[in-house]
């Protein structure tokens, strides 16, 4: 359980007031005490993260929140992280404090937590009180209420079985290729080591890759960029796919047979993670890009720079010979994600192998609002190079949308 990734968890937060106890549900629910309880209000600061297992739904991911009538300057930032929280989030609990009641409070959030679409459970804490009346904040919520005693363990056990009946069966993202194959299928994956390379091991996409193609009782075959036409030769029949990180793209693509499908582990995480068709629709903005122009680059993770870094230095030197003039760069790491989108041309951002598809799919819905073309950087990386048609043979609406005739 403790090997699954963060971003393939369900994403199960945590929202309610200061003080409606919510971190010690959260200790209830977990049955260890990784969250700080206090009587003081607004103990909580930041989102905490918690990974955990709920039977039969699998590994999930916890996330305690500030109180969402936090107050006074500091109190804004942390409500305003609480927010964001919702745009990672699959399933909410909201923690009504029996004391309280029902205010504007809770139900501002739960119009926030339905127009997004996310299944919502209520929950009364303070059980053990029994000062209220369940069926009037019903009523007043417009949802059906657990009563739970994270004191006493009361109601623990249904309120895990109201998390597993609201749980989205479809919070997992889809295959990564086990779609596009078939039993016995052979597939080779182009994995080069480089300064970029983590030491002793492969980066996430590539396992996630390899494990999905065992999944599927495909055949992995796994070598680096200078090693691919050799292998090939090798085989005794041909493969269905060839995999290639986008860096070796264009050696990859001379390598390759025309009648093999040949695409790349980030255009694979386009469809995996966000939306494909709405990533390879960007690519046709590149060229109408202007030398000036202001262009993001976003990462969904903080790693290490290398020299050569692929988001520091390659995507700027490309796009700036591609443009044949020099670009105005923003860049952005982590979980944060910049609200001034409409200043950019452009945004080209990472794989997102870091954070669950839901969050991937609000960033992208992000730049649609507010009309900016986004692409990711395999999209990118095959636009530029000239062999995106190529990239996209696996995909066929993808590949109708790159060249506009979707409709």
């Amino acid at each position: 359980m403790q090997d699954t990734p963060k971003a393939n968890r369900l994403h199960i937060a945590i929202f309610g007031r200061r003080n409606a106890g919510k971190s010690s549900l959260i200790n209830a629910l977990t049955n260890q005490n990784i969250a700080l309880v206090s009587e003081i209000p607004g103990t909580t600061t930041d989102p905490v993260f918690k990974a955990m297992e709920i039977l039969p739904i699998g590994p999930c991911m916890i996330i305690d929140t500030a109180g969402i009538d936090d107050e006074g300057m500091l109190g804004e930032l942390r409500v305003k992280k609480t927010r964001e929280v919702l745009n990672q989030t699959d399933l909410a609990i909201l923690v009504i404090d029996p004391t309280v009641g029902i205010t504007d409070f809770e139900k501002d959030l739960q119009r926030q937590i339905s127009q997004k679409k996310i299944p919502i459970v209520g929950v009364v804490n303070k059980a053990d009180l029994k000062t209220y009346d369940i069926k009037k904040m019903e009523k007043e919520l417009g949802l059906p209420l657990v009563e739970v005693s994270s004191v006493t363990g009361q109601g623990i056990a249904n309120l895990k079985e109201r998390i597993i009946q609201a749980a989205p069966f479809d919070f997992e993202e889809p295959h990564i290729l086990g779609d596009l194959i078939n039993p016995g299928d052979i597939c080779v994956l182009v994995v080069p080591i480089d300064l970029a390379a983590p030491k002793g091991r492969l980066i996430l996409p590539q396992v996630q890759t390899i494990r999905d193609l065992l999944d599927n009782d495909a055949i992995a075959v796994v070598v680096k960029e200078r090693e691919l036409r050799e292998a090939l030769n090798r085989l005794r029949d041909k493969p269905k796919l060839v995999v290639t990180d986008s860096q070796a793209f264009l050696k990859v693509a001379a390598d390759t047979p025309e009648d093999v499908w040949m695409t790349s582990f980030s255009i694979l995480f386009a469809r995996y993670k966000g939306d494909l068709l709405e990533l390879v629709k960007g690519a046709r903005a590149i060229d109408s890009l202007k030398p000036g122009d202001k262009v993001l680059i976003a990462e969904a993770c903080t790693h290490h720079r290398q020299a050569d870094d692929i988001g520091q230095v390659q995507i700027p030197r490309w796009l700036r010979q591609y443009v044949g003039g020099d670009l105005e760069f923003n860049w952005s790491s982590g979980t944060g994600y910049p609200e001034n989108l409409e200043e950019f041309k452009l945004i080209i951002h990472c794989g997102g192998c870091m954070i669950n598809r839901r969050q991937m799919l609000y960033r992208i819905e992000q730049a649609r609002a507010k009309g900016v073309p986004i692409v990711n950087y395999g999209v990118f990386l095959a636009y530029v190079h000239g062999i995106l048609d190529r990239a996209l043979e696996p995909f066929p609406l993808a590949r109708l949308a790159f060249r506009g005739e979707e409709e």
